[in-house]
């Protein structure tokens, strides 16, 4: 696999100044057979420029055609006038953009240009195939013939992408996922400790009924099969120059526009694709195992006997490709000569590795298809795999994608591994402790729960992960190989992960779960952070700890909440153009309270006594970790789907039931006033701690003052909670839930309530009264109307009763929705509607 490191820049954001070698260097400590560095251009000097054609003199009397051109080169020549240049190439024409070399340059192999005689005339310079520039097969068999769109005399070096340098890596049979840039990446970004941006994460349509009809008639050799198409292509629409580059540096040779995009998309995910011409398909599309005899003439035009044993694409025709391998003739994407195809049908599929390897062996057809199935392809990249085709079809040849979204998945539960958390340790004879192993496992793409034995549950780009050992290796080449002492291992004592920490990375991964992402800020703050929140001079959150030595003098204190941070965050993304945004951060604030001792220098020559360290303990200020969100934009966008919706303030108070499920707290929310929140639409999160309800934060839309002030788009909303007191309102470890075999009793309830009466008050009152029967309440409409009378409201409520040991009948169902009714009534003076 050649990965250009301009292209590796695209998803990790490497070091400045970070070169070929030192990106070499870490993934062979990772384990990855990295060859070589091959540095494109690196002999290569300028001028070397786009030229226009502007006459063509073919000379005659010479044993093969000859052609004096003048070229128009703009002012890179020095002059502006045109540029004389004997070429031998044919695939050229007047008015044709080319690129041409000046006297003066070095091309690749130490080749030095100047003006010299040849076949009777001058030539200044030279036009250039890419084999003289070093660019590989293009194609074209001949000139580089580039867009009209380039001015003459703009930089082909720069335009071109010629300077680079290529990581040759020999991807062993165990690492197929690093067939692609999205798993080198993956593996760059873990032996840096930078994050990943992974190119797979796309917002995909889901399923449904009217895509391209497709059978699998055999779900062991195609478990999942995806469907897309895309009509009104421009069948004159060419490859851009980016694209073709890219494919070149990889070792590939760009072809047509939709076979490149094809071709590209697999480099980026590691998930081969195919494109049908939907006009050459007859019918619903196939997956079966052939007949005996069947026969069928694959892309390189050879025609195949095929074998019971292989796995087969099919039309109502028969075969139209040796599926995971290469398609067929009859069903090819149509070349510009041909009239181009304008209709075709995306196939991102996942097949069997032990049949596509048979297969093409059987037929000694070897295809980079091939190659990635038989050593393991993600299943679950199908999907955005072909999501990212029909974009850069839509992006790059003007496709319209047809609504229809087709998706065969056969069910499958994660892979999982029970490991010891020592076993690393037994195998390396090194302490790494359950945390290194846990953390180096998680850096891989697993996720592993327990203590002392943990089930790892393995990422689906990963089917080499099978048994402990496997597990063992990824910890121990994370480490480093050469960190391998010659000691005798000793046993870890590891205790894994506190309560506090367990809850903040359960916070987290919920957060993240409802769509969040995460944004750490630095938590740093300043005086002009605290005026734009609109805090009064009383307030609490004006108290903070100044640094000694601040990195900005903008920001001299250490924060009092994350708000502002995450409004930076925000503003950012918003100003270059992300503007349906839902960002979350967890982390400490500073809660001074002016009691906190003067700090002294502990000794050096000794260990602290506890008496020391407890002193110093009692000069650090509070530091409470909270969990805050920002939201702006659309929670739900607008699609083919369906109509969308902007975030809310109910947005940010779900965000605060979110946080406070994973602790086991059940929030009251009722209306506040506070800053930063628009004084009619906050909300104050409380929850009961030694049987007295205790706030814990604040949702809401923010002021519109406060928006202004920070640059945020309107009706941006948020929310903080404070999750030490969540942890304290908890009732220990989180219960899953169970879920029950007896039948559930819905019933319904509207009651009538003034209209100052907290909607939360109303259900307290119901919960009350329900019983142990009742498992969920949901409030689903809220009416108000001159038949109801004026200040008075209608709350209507689905309550749904089940016991764990029975089923209930209708009596008893009725008796306990009696119960809640009359709770609510007497606590909130609610009437029951119709009554």
């Amino acid at each position: 696999m050649r990965a250009p490191l301009s292209w590796l820049r695209e998803y990790v954001d490497l070091p400045a100044g970070t070169t070929g070698r030192d990106v070499q260097a870490k993934l062979i400590a990772a384990g990855l057979e990295v060859e070589r560095v091959e540095r494109l251009g690196s002999g290569l000097t300028g001028p070397l420029v786009v030229g226009k054609v502007l006459t063509i003199e073919e000379l005659e009397g010479f044993r093969k055609p000859i052609r004096f051109c003048t070229v128009d080169v703009g002012t890179a020549n020095g002059t502006g006038e045109p540029q004389e240049i004997v070429c031998g190439a044919r695939n050229f024409t007047v008015g044709d953009k080319v690129v041409v070399v000046l006297p003066g340059a070095v091309l690749p192999g130490d080749f030095a240009i100047a003006a010299r005689k040849t076949y009777g005339k001058v030539s200044h310079g030279m036009i250039c195939s890419g084999d003289e520039l070093g660019m590989g097969d293009d194609g074209s068999g001949g000139i580089i013939v580039l867009p009209q769109e380039y001015e003459p005399g703009t930089d082909a070096i720069e335009l071109l992408e010629l300077r680079d340098e290529v990581l040759d890596i020999a991807v062993t049979p165990d690492r197929g996922y690093c067939l692609s840039m999205r798993g080198i990446a993956r593996e760059t970004a873990t032996a840096y400790g930078l994050p990943l941006r992974d190119p797979a994460l796309l917002d995909v349509p889901a399923p449904n009924s009217y895509g391209h009809p497709v059978r699998v008639a055999d779900p062991a050799g195609c478990d999942r099969f995806t469907a897309r198409t895309v009509t009104g292509l421009d069948p004159e629409a060419r490859s851009p120059i980016w694209l073709q580059r890219r494919l070149q540096k990889a070792g590939m040779r760009p072809v047509s526009l939709t076979v490149d995009i094809t071709n590209y998309v697999m480099l980026e995910l590691g998930q081969p694709l195919h494109a049908y011409d939907r006009s050459r398909i007859a019918g619903t599309i196939g997956v079966r195992r052939a007949e005996p005899g069947e026969k069928l003439t694959t892309l390189d035009g050879t025609k195949r006997v095929l074998d019971a044993e292989d796995l087969v694409i099919t039309d109502d025709n028969g075969p139209i490709g040796l599926a995971g391998v290469m398609g067929g003739a009859g069903t090819e994407i149509a070349g510009a000569a041909e009239g181009g195809s304008t209709e075709v049908v995306i196939e991102a599929a996942h097949f069997d590795a032990v049949s596509i390897a048979r297969t093409s062996r059987r037929h000694k057809l070897s295809s980079e298809a091939a190659r990635r199935f038989e050593r393991g392809v993600d299943p679950q990249a199908a999907s955005a795999a072909a999501q990212r085709t029909v974009d850069l079809l839509v992006l790059l040849a003007g496709g319209t994608p047809e609504a229809g979204v087709t998706e065969f998945a056969t069910p499958s539960a994660p892979r999982t591994i029970a490991l010891h958390a020592d076993h690393p340790d037994k195998v390396a004879g090194v302490e790494y402790g359950r945390e290194t192993v846990v953390r180096r496992l998680q850096e891989v793409g697993c996720d592993a729960y327990g203590q002392d034995e943990l089930i790892v549950t393995v990422p689906s780009w990963r089917p080499d992960l099978t048994d402990p050992n496997d597990l063992a290796e990824e910890v121990i080449r994370l480490e480093g190989y050469e960190n391998l002492p010659t000691t005798l291992p000793r046993p870890p004592a590891g205790r894994g992960l506190t309560a506090r920490q367990r809850l903040h990375r359960r916070v987290g991964r919920a957060l993240a779960g409802a769509g969040y992402v995460e944004a750490p800020s630095y938590p740093f703050l300043g005086d002009w952070a605290l005026d734009h929140l609109g805090l009064e001079a009383d307030d609490a959150r004006r108290l903070t700890v100044r640094l000694a030595n601040p990195l900005s003098e903008a920001e001299p204190a250490l924060r009092t909440t994350l708000l502002p941070g995450l409004f930076a965050a925000l503003r950012r993304n918003d100003s270059r153009g992300e503007h349906d945004l839902a960002l979350f951060e967890t982390g400490l604030v500073f809660r001074p309270t002016g009691e906190e001792l003067p700090a002294h220098r502990l000794p050096v020559d000794r260990r602290p006594t506890d008496e020391e360290i407890a002193a110093l303990d009692a000069t650090l200020p509070r530091q409470p970790r909270r969990a805050a969100v920002v939201l702006a934009g659309a929670r739900e966008r607008t699609g083919w789907w369906g109509q969308g919706r902007p975030s809310g303030w109910a947005d940010a108070v779900e965000a605060g039931r979110t946080v406070a499920r994973e602790a086991g707290v059940e929030l009251i929310v009722r209306q506040d006033q506070v800053a930063p929140f628009h004084p009619g639409r906050c909300a104050a999160l409380l929850a009961v701690i030694d049987g007295e309800e205790v706030l814990v934060g604040n949702a809401g839309e923010l002021h519109p003052r406060v928006t202004k002030a920070f640059g945020l788009p309107e009706r941006t909303c948020a929310m903080e909670i404070e999750l030490d007191r969540l942890e304290q309102a908890g009732a220990g470890p989180v219960e899953p839930p169970r879920v029950s075999s007896f039948p559930v009793a819905t019933q319904d309830v509207a009651l009538v309530v003034d209209d100052r009466v907290p909607a939360g008050e109303v259900e307290a009152a119901l919960r009350s009264g329900a019983g142990e029967l009742l498992e969920s309440l949901r409030l689903f409409d809220v009416f108000t109307g001159e038949q109801l009378g004026e200040g008075r409201k209608s709350l209507a409520y689905a309550l749904r009763f089940r016991a764990g040991d029975r089923t209930l009948t209708a009596d008893e169902a009725s008796a306990a929705r009696d119960a809640a009714v009359r709770s609510a009534v007497e606590r909130t003076g609610a009437v029951l509607r119709g009554a």
